[in-house]
């Protein structure tokens, strides 16, 4: 996510000249925010607190899908609260220090979520496609995790970088204050991060996951044996990997092409609704924080029943995991 906040692309004079009322933010809009939020913030919290709750479910895989739900917890609440905010005030109202660390922790928090999600792609292809029946180790799980963390806050440093804070008098009684990245000599420095953003974040993490997933499906199909049951399993199976791409295109995509196009074309930022763009394509973004503690969790069998225990306050016969076998062709 290379700007979550809108005065990100603007410089400090086009975003005093380029100021506007957000009179278009209505309660459906509200709406629609909070309930991404609660959404997001409800299931990745259970996730984290099931795998904590339940030791059967502390596994490699686990925690990388704990990593995920961490990651989505922060975009969730670094970026949907605060665009809600600028959106309804058309101000930067978090002060000089925020400016610089928001747009930094809200870019490093989504670069961690989409490698987490190609790890896991990359994990599951590994056991199932190359029967690799020797675990990774959970010191090198943790290994992988911190390396993710570092990598994701090098690929976000030049949002706290190149960054510019000021304080405008608009009149005599308002003041405008702006949060916006300034980039050094030439213009084409933010074009050039926008277009590696594009393909760091959404092309190749897209390409990795469409590969591994389709690796997966053509290995089950072969060991399956043809029966009406193998060919609804693996109808199921196809189903859900193939949702989890689509997932990542649609919510990301967009988002980034529109980011992309500002860069390329200042002239987007004349739209009349460019706002109401924006935002479309940011909660669009967004509402993968909510999707994902489904695909990872909910559809799966033993999350399902953790969950309910908690949710249901009942304790079920256990969270039994069941055979490699079986585990392999459930992913």
């Amino acid at each position: 996510l290379k700007r979550s906040i809108l005065h990100l692309k603007m410089n400090i004079s086009t975003a005093v000249l380029k100021r506007t009322p957000g009179r278009w933010m209505t309660a459906q809009s509200w709406l629609e925010f909070n309930t991404i939020i609660l959404f997001g913030v409800t299931g990745n919290s259970l996730v984290i607190y099931v795998v904590y709750k339940f030791k059967n479910l502390r596994t490699v895989t686990n925690f990388f899908i704990v990593n995920l739900a961490v990651a989505d917890l922060l975009v969730n609440t670094l970026c949907l609260p605060f665009t809600l905010v600028y959106l309804l005030y058309d101000d930067w109202l978090f002060g000089q220090v925020l400016c610089f660390l928001l747009p930094f922790a809200q870019g490093m928090a989504v670069h961690v979520s989409t490698i987490t999600l190609n790890i896991i792609a990359l994990d599951r292809h590994r056991s199932i496609v190359h029967h690799m029946d020797t675990k990774m180790s959970r010191d090198m799980c943790a290994v992988v995790i911190v390396i993710t963390w570092a990598l994701s806050a090098l690929l976000a440093s030049p949002l706290a970088i190149f960054r510019e804070f000021g304080s405008f008098n608009i009149s005599t009684e308002e003041t405008l204050q702006v949060c916006a990245e300034k980039w050094p000599d030439s213009s084409m420095n933010g074009k050039i991060y926008s277009f590696s953003m594009l393909v760091v974040q959404v092309v190749i993490p897209l390409l990795i996951n469409s590969v591994a997933y389709i690796r997966i499906w053509n290995k089950l199909k072969k060991h399956m044996i043809c029966g009406r049951n193998d060919n609804q399993r693996r109808k199921k199976t196809t189903k859900m990997m193939l949702t989890m791409v689509v997932v990542f295109a649609v919510s990301w995509l967009p988002f980034h092409a529109f980011q992309l196009a500002i860069d390329i074309d200042n002239s987007v930022l004349n739209m009349k609704d460019f706002k109401l763009v924006f935002t479309v394509f940011h909660i669009m973004a967004m509402c993968s924080t909510c999707v994902n503690p489904i695909l990872y969790g909910w559809m799966n069998n033993n999350y399902r029943m953790a969950f309910l225990s908690v949710v249901k306050c009942y304790r079920p016969l256990g969270v039994r995991y069941r055979s490699s076998k079986n585990r392999e062709k459930e992913k």
